[in-house]
């Protein structure tokens, strides 16, 4: 009989389920789930109150019926005889964190809450709390707190801090009566095995912890607020696990659901993002893997912590245990190409499109790919949805320079790809800086479909780029994690050995290209400067005015 895993992907607007040969990594069988409420930015479901700007939540009961659907789903695709499913991982989007009663309850599924904004899960890009971030990053500042180095001096207002800090805010009776506030990853495994845990990726990333020192003093926390002193000790705590890390068994009755039997082991989740670090089978140092979709996450590791301006965190064991992982990212990548052509293509483009039956995207990419570097006289800075690193600012915005009447669709599709590949130059500069070796970049994701984009992002990096062999990286990743749990595995670089194969294809750059690109990306880093680090840039003084 043939051991699987199950890999369980939550992303932003669905959850993809593999089932994966462990002596493989061969993908058996793939289940996908729309969420039904998707993001909640406009109204709570069944709501006619509108919510404010910057808000992103999310309905747990989505996350739930993901399971129950994709599990199924994947079973029936295979001979359930033939098979057994000897354990489970799960990667999730974070920092999304939903406030819940003893028993797991959310708030927003009782009578009581459900009504009320702050009952529902808060999605990693809920930015309604910068305000929040802002006074916590003051206080640490003023206070020299140790923590603040690692996350390049700034704490973001996606993180759990400020999220927790904007419930005792505006809702303060949330915040009396949730028992708990638990990320979704560790929700759904408490869900899945009876036992509440929290993981060390999402700890470490987006909720300060650190491996030796610990979460924040309960001192900072009461400079915060006092109500919120003994967060980590009541509504924050739980025995901490790392990736691949075994928290229980399924529970008899997820099994019953499924008609499975023997022990399946569930480990300890992973972030989306870092998921995807070893689904696309990097598991040591001197790899930088980014996985490319709606927003790019960049992941290196390292055996050595130093601190990097800008970057999202750097934690022990929070990508692959015994090593440092490092995070850094782009709110908004192949969001701001979807902006694009939602919203400011001609219908002679898209006529085109329809009749050669491809997408917008295709037909932008071919004409643009014409195109020399600088040709169109166009720059762009890529803070559609903010910028997470260097600046780690939720309220800067998009710009394009050198616009004229004569400037074209496929002028400005390019000038935001060539932005988003600036975006991820600073970020691998920013790492090198200061020592952390970079030998090579691999990418996975559905941006790396693109040819186009891939050989921009080269050209402008001046680095070859392998493309990761599985279109279900962060899924698989999670399936390693589930094999590791169930001791197929004694480490996860073995596991990523069997069961990640090499690389599909190698995106090599253009040498002139890449010289051309020096210059722009000098004019870039320029533009970085005055709009984002002036306190008084225009594009903050726009935001105020915004309100």
């Amino acid at each position: 009989m043939k051991k699987y895993v199950l890999g369980l992907d939550y992303g932003t607007l669905s959850e993809r389920t593999v089932l994966v040969d462990i002596e493989t990594g061969k993908i058996d069988a793939v289940a996908t789930y729309e969420y039904r409420d998707s993001v909640i930015d406009e109204y709570l479901p069944g709501s006619d109150k509108k919510l404010p700007n910057d808000w992103a939540l999310q309905n747990p009961i989505d996350y739930l019926n993901a399971v129950e659907l994709t599990i199924a789903e994947v079973l029936k695709q295979v001979n359930q005889d033939e098979i057994e499913i000897v354990g489970i991982g799960v990667d999730f989007t974070a920092c999304t964190i939903l406030p819940v009663k003893k028993d797991g309850t959310p708030l927003c599924m009782t009578d009581e809450y459900k009504e009320n904004p702050h009952a529902w899960v808060k999605l990693w890009k809920h930015h309604a709390a910068q305000k929040q971030a802002d006074f916590a990053n003051e206080v640490a500042e003023k206070r020299g707190e140790a923590f603040l180095p690692r996350y390049g001096n700034i704490i973001s207002s996606e993180w759990a801090i400020p999220k927790v800090m904007q419930i005792v805010d505006e809702a303060p009776e949330i915040y009396k009566n949730a028992d708990y506030f638990v990320e979704a990853s560790d929700w759904i495994i408490w869900r899945l095995t009876g036992e509440l845990t929290r993981n060390a990726c999402a700890a470490g990333y987006k909720g300060t912890w650190h491996k030796k020192d610990g979460y924040p003093s309960k001192d900072y926390l009461k400079a915060l607020n006092p109500v919120i002193e003994n967060l980590y000790d009541d509504k924050l705590c739980g025995s901490m696990v790392a990736p691949g890390e075994k928290v229980g068994n399924l529970s008899n009755e997820w099994k019953e659901k499924f008609n499975l039997s023997g022990d399946i082991a569930v480990g300890g989740p992973i972030i989306d993002a870092h998921s995807a670090a070893i689904g696309g089978g990097v598991s040591d140092p001197g790899t930088m893997f980014m996985i490319m979709g709606t927003s790019t996450c960049h992941m290196l590791m390292s055996d050595k912590e130093v601190l990097v301006d800008g970057i999202s965190g750097v934690v022990e064991d929070g990508i692959v245990p015994g090593y440092y992982g490092y995070e850094a990212g782009q709110a908004a990548v192949g969001d701001i190409f979807g902006w694009f052509v939602n919203n400011n293509v001609p219908a002679e483009y898209q006529k085109i499109a329809e009749e050669r039956g491809v997408s917008i995207h295709d037909v932008l990419s071919e004409k643009a790919s014409k195109l020399n570097p600088g040709e169109s006289g166009l720059l762009a800075v890529d803070w559609w949805n903010g910028c997470r690193t260097p600046l780690v600012d939720a309220h800067l915005s998009g710009m394009i320079l050198g616009l004229t009447l004569n400037t074209k669709p496929e002028e400005i599709y390019r000038a935001l790809i060539e932005a988003t590949a600036f975006g991820t130059r600073v970020i691998i500069e920013l790492f090198s800086e200061k020592g952390v070796k970079i030998d090579r970049i691999r990418a996975g994701g559905g941006l790396t479909k693109n040819q186009m984009l891939l050989e921009i992002y080269a050209d402008i990096i001046g680095l070859p780029i392998e493309i990761s062999a599985s279109e279900q990286a962060s899924a698989l990743g999670a399936a390693v994690l589930g094999a590791v749990a169930a001791d197929q595995y004694s480490t996860i670089s073995d596991a990523v050995e069997k069961m990640v194969e090499p690389p599909v294809k190698v995106v090599t750059p253009n040498i002139e290209k890449n010289k051309s690109y020096n210059k722009l990306y000098e004019q870039y880093k320029k533009l970085v400067d005055i709009f984002g680090r002036d306190e008084n840039s225009v594009i903050k003084e726009l935001y105020k005015l915004k309100g």
